[in-house]
This record gives C-alpha cells, sequence and structure tokens, in this order.
C-alpha cells in the first residue's frame, strides 16, 4: 500500500520524525533531525515584532530560515503569513526584511498574497485601521503543486478578444469564455471569537489565524498524503485542517501550554486523542 492510500496514517520515521506529532521545542531543533528534501510545504504565522508575548518565547529568524530550505522538496512552498509593529511613529519592516531574508537564503518570492480582515480591530490616530496582513509564498524552484481557489465568471458565450498585431491594427478572434477563474490574491476572512473556529480551547492562544486562511493555503500548494508543517503551532490550526484535508502533518510549539491546547484542539477530531512530543522524550 501506497503512503498516499495510507492518508494521514501513514508515519514518516526517518531521523526520529513522524508525523501527526507536535514537538515540545525549538522548531530548529526539530527541523535539524530531519532528513534534507523531506516537506512539501509549510504555513505558518511567526512571532513578530514583540505584538505578542507567545510566554515569552522568541525565535532565531535568521537559523530558521537556510533549515526550511534544506529541508524543503524541491517545488515545496513555504506560506508566511505576517504583519509589522508601528514603533514611535514608524512600520517596522520586519515583514520586508523576512522576504529578503528568505530569497538570501534560495526560496523565490513565489507570490506575495494579503490575508485581508473584514472585521478589523479599530484604531485610533492618523493611520488608516490595519485591515491586513502579508501572506508571502515563498518556493523552493517552481512549485510543484498548484490547486488555485477558483470562482464562477461573470458573463458566459462568446467573448470579443483583441490583440494589436505587429503593424499595429487590432485584430479580433471570438472564443469561448470559461465559467470559472482564478481568485486574486486578496483573501479577505472574518475573524474573531467564533469565527477563525468554533474550537472553544483555540481561543487560550493569543493570535490564531483563521481555519478559512489554513484550509485555502494548504488545499492549493498541497496534495493529499504530502507533509505540512508548522514550525510555530501554536493552537494546533495547521494540525487540524492537514489532517481533515488528508495531509501529513508536523508541528513544532516552544510553550507546553500551547502545546496541550493544540492538543485537546486536535483530540476532538481523530478517532484517539493525538500525541504531542516534549523535546527529552524524542
Amino acid at each position: 500500500m501506497s503512503p498516499k492510500d495510507r492518508g494521514v496514517s501513514f508515519f514518516a520515521t526517518n531521523m526520529n520524525i513522524k508525523s501527526g506529532q507536535i514537538y515540545n521545542e525549538n522548531c530548529t531543533a526539530t527541523l535539524a533531525r530531519m532528513p534534507d528534501n523531506f516537506i512539501d510545504m509549510v504555513i505558518t504565522s511567526p512571532p513578530y515584532d514583540g505584538l505578542r508575548t507567545y510566554n515569552g518565547y522568541a525565535f532565531d529568524f535568521e537559523t530558521l530560515v537556510p533549515l526550511l530550505y534544506e529541508k524543503m522538496k524541491s517545488g515545496g512552498v513555504a506560506v508566511w503569513v505576517i504583519s509589522d509593529a508601528t514603533v514611535n511613529g514608524c512600520e517596522t519592516g520586519t515583514s520586508f526584511r523576512q522576504a529578503l531574508h528568505f530569497i538570501n537564503c534560495g526560496f523565490n518570492l513565489h507570490d506575495t498574497m494579503i490575508y485581508h480582515k473584514r472585521n478589523p480591530m479599530p484604531t485610533a490616530g492618523n493611520r488608516y485601521h490595519q485591515n491586513f496582513e502579508y501572506m508571502f509564498a515563498f518556493s523552493k524552484g517552481a512549485p510543484k503543486t498548484f490547486h488555485p481557489v477558483m470562482e464562477a465568471t461573470k458573463y458566459r458565450g462568446l467573448a470579443n478578444m483583441k490583440n494589436r498585431g505587429t503593424a499595429g491594427t487590432l485584430v479580433y478572434k471570438k472564443v469561448e469564455r470559461t465559467t470559472e477563474k482564478k481568485v486574486g490574491n486578496v483573501f479577505s476572512y472574518s475573524i474573531g471569537g467564533g469565527i477563525s473556529t468554533k474550537d472553544k480551547v483555540a481561543y487560550g492562544h493569543p493570535a490564531i489565524f483563521p481555519e478559512a486562511l489554513a484550509s485555502d493555503q494548504i488545499k492549493t500548494w498541497s496534495s493529499e498524503s504530502d507533509l505540512v508543517y508548522d514550525p510555530f503551532m501554536g493552537s494546533g490550526t495547521t494540525a487540524k485542517v492537514a489532517h481533515l484535508l488528508k495531509r501529513q502533518w508536523i508541528g513544532s510549539e516552544i510553550s507546553a501550554e500551547y502545546v496541550e491546547i493544540a492538543t485537546k484542539r486536535l483530540a476532538l477530531y481523530t478517532n484517539a486523542p493525538l500525541n504531542s512530543t516534549n523535546a527529552s522524550h524524542a
């Protein structure tokens, strides 16, 4: 039986790493035990600019990105959800510096998507309400998988397509319109209690992203049985959505409190409680 046939029950056991596990440790420690060319997709929202305390933990971004590149398969994609704080009247630019570091480490900046919040927290002062975050899609070479989110087209029947020839004259050609098209790269979601997720336990984490966001991106850049990794697992959104979409998944989370939250949450969606693994027992 192939790994694809086994679906999410297939375990990747290379280097003491197996799927369906949250490793309670620094993500660089988890990655160090993985073989090279191991991960199909990464999706995460890292701590940035001290906007949340995350139980006092930080991470070494400069070390992390080269490791992600080594461990990702050719054609894999990392979706990096991030924004910037405003400090002393100036946005930090952290998102752009991190994007440039990904490029310097060998990744392609394949797409700069926007995570638009339909109902953002109102802000005072002389700036517009902050209602978006960046979703950078970094790829190791050309993406090997692309299943775009589609929407219905407005018109049907034949369309006049025009093209200006080398002589400068317009040439018209009738073509059949398609019934659907790719959506744009601005993804809008409502957020907040009971909206980002129905799982009440998840709100013990200070910053969860919507399950719909994780679903759209995981469907787009991976296929069933692919391995999805989240280096900052938090409340377990990536793991839950990957599980429901029949992907393998692995997570790292340095906070034991957040591992407990994610484990309780994930147990609601599996036949048996999922195990979290402390680094000392890995």
